[in-house]
Formats: C-alpha cells, sequence, structure tokens
C-alpha cells in the first residue's frame, strides 16, 4: 500500500518510475504489472528480475530474449519495504555494495532503528527519557526462565509488555498483567526475534508521534497523537480497526511541542539517522512526563499514514515529501561518494604517493 502510494506521488514530466518487488521466497520482479501481480499474491505474472551488487556494473537486470541480461537504468532507489530485509539495513547494504542512491536511513542507522535493545542503548547514550525496560537473549530465556522471570518482576514489575526485539508493526507483542502470563508471552517473542524486551506498561500514558525529515540538519513535523479504540496499539488497532483515532496535530501545549521535536531530532542523530524517520512518544496526561518509545526509519506511508499526514500539517504536500526524500538522497549519495574517494586515495604522511592521487582516473578504486 505504502509502495503504491509513492507510485501514484510521483510526477511523470519528472520521473520514470520502475517498480520492482521482492516475493517472500526471496525472488525479484519487474515490469508494469508488478504491483498488481504482487498484491494478488501471483508474482509470476511479472518479469523475473536480478539485482546485482558489483559496482563495475551494479543494479537491475532482466534476461532478454537471448537470455542475456539487460540493465535496467535506476537513478535512486526508494525502499518501501517495512520490516526484516528491508528496513534492517539488508536492503541497504546491498545497495550500497552496488554504489546506488537509495531512500532513507543508511545501513547501521537501519539496523540500530530496527534492533530495539540496541536502538534503546543508543538513546540512553544521549540522555533520552524511557520507561523502564530490560533486555534478555531468547537463548537465556530458553535457558534460564525463572532467573529471567524473576528478574522482571523484580525490575519491572506488572503490567508489562514483552516485545520481539528486531520486528515492528507490534508483531509478537504481549501484554502481561500478571506472572502467569509472562511465560507464554516470552515464549511467543523469543521464537519471532533472537532478543526480547520487556518494558514497563505507560499506564494512562497518551501516545504521540512526530517525523523527521532530513540529513544533517533535519526538520521535524507537528505532532501526531494515536488513540486506539480499546486496548493498546497493537497490529490488529494498526491495520484493521477502523476505529483507532488519529489526531493530527496533536493536542499538547506548545511547549510540550517544542519538548517533543527537540526528542525527535536528538533520537535521529543517536541512532545516526538520515533521510526519514518517525520517532514516538509516551505522554503524560498532565503533559509534564515524556518518555521516547522507539524510532521507525521507514513509516508507513500511505496518503493517510501518520507519517505524510504530520508532514501535510506541518506544509508538506504527499508529492512535495516525495520529491524531497529523492533529493536527500542523491546529497547523501554524493557525500558518501566524495568519502569513499578520499579514503580510496589517501596515503600515510611520508609514503610513497603521499599527497598525490595515483590512479588516473580520479575514481575511488
Amino acid at each position: 500500500m505504502s509502495a503504491a502510494s509513492v507510485l501514484s506521488a510521483l510526477d511523470g514530466n519528472r520521473y520514470e518510475p520502475v517498480p520492482v518487488g521482492i516475493s517472500r521466497d526471496g525472488r525479484w520482479w519487474t515490469g508494469p504489472d508488478c504491483l498488481r501481480s504482487l498484491q494478488r499474491g501471483r508474482p509470476e505474472e511479472a518479469e523475473p528480475a536480478v539485482f546485482i551488487p558489483d559496482p563495475t556494473a551494479p543494479g537491475l537486470y532482466v534476461k532478454g530474449t537471448g537470455g542475456q541480461l539487460v540493465p535496467v537504468p535506476v537513478d535512486v532507489w526508494f525502499p518501501v519495504l517495512h520490516g526484516p530485509y528491508g528496513e534492517d539495513g539488508t536492503i541497504q547494504a546491498l545497495l550500497e555494495l552496488a554504489d546506488q542512491p537509495y531512500v532513507g536511513c543508511d545501513v547501521a542507522a537501519s539496523a540500530v532503528g530496527m534492533d530495539k535493545v540496541r536502538m534503546k542503548a543508543a538513546f540512553a547514550a544521549v540522555g533520552l527519557p524511557q520507561v523502564p525496560h530490560v533486555a534478555v537473549t531468547a537463548a537465556r530465556w530458553r535457558a534460564e526462565p525463572q532467573a529471567v522471570a524473576a528478574e522482571v518482576a523484580r525490575a519491572i514489575g506488572f503490567p508489562c509488555f514483552v516485545k520481539p526485539a528486531s520486528l515492528g508493526s507490534s508483531v509478537g507483542v504481549s501484554r502481561v498483567d500478571d506472572e502467569r502470563g509472562l511465560a507464554p508471552a516470552m515464549d511467543e517473542a523469543a521464537a519471532l526475534s533472537a532478543g526480547v524486551l520487556v518494558e514497563e506498561a505507560a499506564t494512562g500514558f497518551r501516545e504521540v508521534e512526530i517525523g523527521v525529515l532530513g540529513n544533517d540538519d533535519p526538520l521535524v513535523s507537528v505532532p501526531g497523537e494515536v488513540r486506539p479504540a480499546a486496548g493498546y496499539y497493537d497490529y490488529t488497532a494498526k491495520y484493521a480497526d477502523d476505529r483507532t483515532e488519529l489526531l493530527v496535530p496533536a493536542p499538547v501545549k506548545p511547549e510540550t511541542a517544542r519538548t517533543l521535536a527537540h526528542m525527535a531530532r536528538k533520537a535521529f542523530a543517536a541512532i545516526g539517522g538520515s533521510g526519514l524517520a518517525r520517532v514516538d512518544f509516551f505522554l503524560s496526561p498532565d503533559e509534564t512526563v515524556v518518555y521516547v518509545n522507539e524510532i521507525n526509519t521507514m513509516p508507513g506511508f500511505t496518503r493517510v499514514s501518520m507519517y505524510p499526514r504530520m508532514w501535510l500539517s506541518s506544509g508538506w504536500t504527499y508529492e512535495g515529501l516525495v520529491d524531497r526524500l529523492v533529493e536527500l538522497a542523491r546529497e547523501r549519495h554524493e557525500e558518501r561518494r566524495r568519502i569513499a574517494h578520499a579514503q580510496a586515495t589517501w596515503r600515510a604522511p611520508g609514503s610513497p604517493g603521499a599527497g598525490r592521487e595515483e590512479n588516473g582516473s580520479g575514481a575511488p578504486k
């Protein structure tokens, strides 16, 4: 849905969209009917494609009539992919190996943003307030469940939330109200991720979000608020319950909005973000306490998703947002190339060739 929205926003006078899909078995597809065929669950109706990361002949290819590989020119990639393999740094690493510009956070920022344990460590390092939490490896839970349960009861207590460390969209998240519910929640989370995060429940707190847009000096949007119809903002509330309210802009005091904006920039910088992200907060009813919950490096991107809606209220059209993200991708890629060139041509002072380039073309080796 996000990819279809981005495609619809591309100005045909400026862009030539190349839809590319990856089916669940890992095969790549392209062609004009790619999106529809993937939505129907029939990727074989699209055109098979391969991606080659070799920077001497990188990018997307399809098979010609004679079986030879034919390149498909792509100037910028917009990886509108959520969750593992799309949001966790893996696809970003593939694109960087191929020296391809792409929208969104780089490898390290994507990986940290996807792993809740490492993300919270990055936030703690810059002093961002967070709800009390305990990180446990799945291996440790399986080896000593009683010790882990005692640690959770002592350090966190109940109610609490149990989350897989490296998944999004509230997949595998459980609210645990007492000790009896801890083991099944831990089992589920440990089956889905190598790490598990247990957090104190921020009971009564509001869920507020801020959009971030930029590279070195990012902009922040007005805040938005999520009000689930019942319980917490789980997978069903996010994608299937139309009773969930999304309030943009969020009804918060001006000084609270300034605090959220400052903390959003700080969270973005803590993971080394670039391009875009959405930072989620817990806000007390009287707005005196703010906790950073998490950062999402490829937030939902349909026209009705919170990230575009917050920017719409901040004066950006959906089309303008897509344009700016493409510009940011190109800017960062040029900076990465400049750094790669400097690294490739550097010589230790006093060594042969120091102070001059040895590659006559001036290109990084």
